[in-house]
């Protein structure tokens, strides 16, 4: 008989596309995935060849908690509300498995009370537990509930997670496996204690890969730089006048420089009527929602945010970038793809998310073609490593397994 794996992701976009990468992978093996998430993500598990079970359906999140920040508290909250609920419901489907996104945290909480065997999928670059708990102690714009503490009382006292804070969210690492969604190269040998026991797995979908064999770029007539801009999903609910502000400074740039073709991606999000208007004024094209990997490919240019997703799509697909980082992993993330001479900064100020204006982009990219010979040959190598990261993974799904 086939074993069975019960998987719990947030309703977050990026994190459920790492988890998907990996149900694929094991559904392959010839597991049977059953699927707790977001009712956003039905089709993606159904296509995965995983069962769906819709997770906030009659379990909202904000019926847990509807205030505390950052947003990821609120998962806590909600591991700590419906815990014994969902301790049941799974004990019913008798998984021999438990794999969860670092920020499910009810993914532990069922495999301890189960007492079943759990894998973590991270979800970020370097996430190093402590630093993260002591950075989010100490900034003042955290703002946790009194429905927040309470779920850590119960998470504590209920289901024996005596480590158990309202940032749980950044430290429910697995003592059975954790899956690191990067190619070795990018955590250091000294930095992978914390993450033990470890395995690279990648971020880069097998769909993906084999996309990109069938695949060629679409012919260029016109001889424009191809820029494409997005930063993700996640920084427009903190950080959105930063964000329309770069894109403001993008579009003045690029109407600036001929020819240059700037393609936006707002991952969902709306701009002001104001800064709709500057990007229409310059001949920007705007998309809510984009296809991120066939944007990249027809790109010359990528100018990002970093998040784990955006920045290995790009290295695989050997775009050069231009770093605007905002929060989270995202400054150490762009840090290591300088240093690797796969990225340049859209902005020299060293301030965090110092202002950028036109001026600044033209010189961004004037040092970028001028390095982008350099860069591709990084990037090359760089690609390399993810297809050896994509080429260990029957292996990884072994190792899996034997923790059944």
């Amino acid at each position: 008989m086939a074993e069975t794996v019960v998987c719990f992701c947030m309703p977050e976009p990026g994190h459920f596309r790492l988890l998907r990468t990996v149900v694929e992978r094991l559904v392959a093996a010839g597991m049977r995935a059953i699927v707790f998430t977001h009712a956003d993500f039905r089709a993606g598990v159904t296509a995965a060849g995983a069962r769906f079970v819709d997770l906030f359906g009659n379990r909202p999140v904000e019926r847990a908690d509807a205030t505390s920040r950052p947003i990821p508290c609120r998962y806590v909250s909600h591991a700590g509300t419906h815990g014994e609920e969902l301790i049941e419901e799974v004990r019913g489907l008798a998984p021999d498995l438990i794999v969860y996104e670092t920020f499910s945290v009810v993914g532990p909480v069922v495999a301890r009370a189960l007492d079943l065997p759990c894998v973590n999928v991270c979800v970020g670059h370097d996430l190093q537990p402590e630093r993260l708990v002591s950075a989010l102690e100490r900034d003042p714009r955290v703002s946790v509930s009194d429905a927040c503490h309470r779920a850590v009382e119960r998470l504590r006292t209920r289901f024996g997670m005596q480590d158990a804070s309202p940032f749980s969210y950044a430290t429910s690492l697995s003592p059975f496996l954790n899956l690191y969604t990067e190619p070795p190269q990018f955590l250091a040998a000294g930095r992978r204690a914390p993450f033990e026991p470890l395995a690279f797995f990648g971020s880069i979908s097998d769909h993906q890969h084999r996309l990109a064999s069938e695949r060629a770029p679409r012919a260029r007539e016109d001889g424009a730089l191809r820029v494409y801009a997005s930063f993700g999903t996640i920084v427009w609910r903190y950080f959105a006048d930063e964000a329309e502000g770069v894109l403001r400074a993008l579009a003045g740039a690029s109407s600036a420089m001929a020819p240059v073709r700037l393609t936006v991606g707002l991952g969902g999000a709306r701009l002001t009527p104001a800064t709709a208007a500057v990007l229409g004024d310059a001949g920007v094209r705007v998309e809510g929602s984009v296809d991120q990997w066939n944007a990249l490919r027809d790109a010359d240019v990528f100018v990002t945010h970093h998040g784990i997703n955006s920045t290995h799509e790009a290295i695989y697909q050997r775009v050069p970038m231009l770093s605007y980082p905002f929060f989270w992993d995202q400054p150490a993330l762009a840090g290591i793809c300088q240093e690797m001479g796969l990225a340049l900064p859209l902005s020299l100020s060293d301030a965090a998310r110092g202002a950028v204006g036109p001026g600044d982009v033209k010189a961004a990219w004037e040092r970028l073609l001028e390095a982008r010979s350099a860069m591709r040959a990084r990037l090359s190598e760089a690609r390399s490593w993810e297809l050896d990261v994509i080429g260990a993974r029957d292996e990884v799904v072994e190792r899996i397994r034997a923790l059944v």
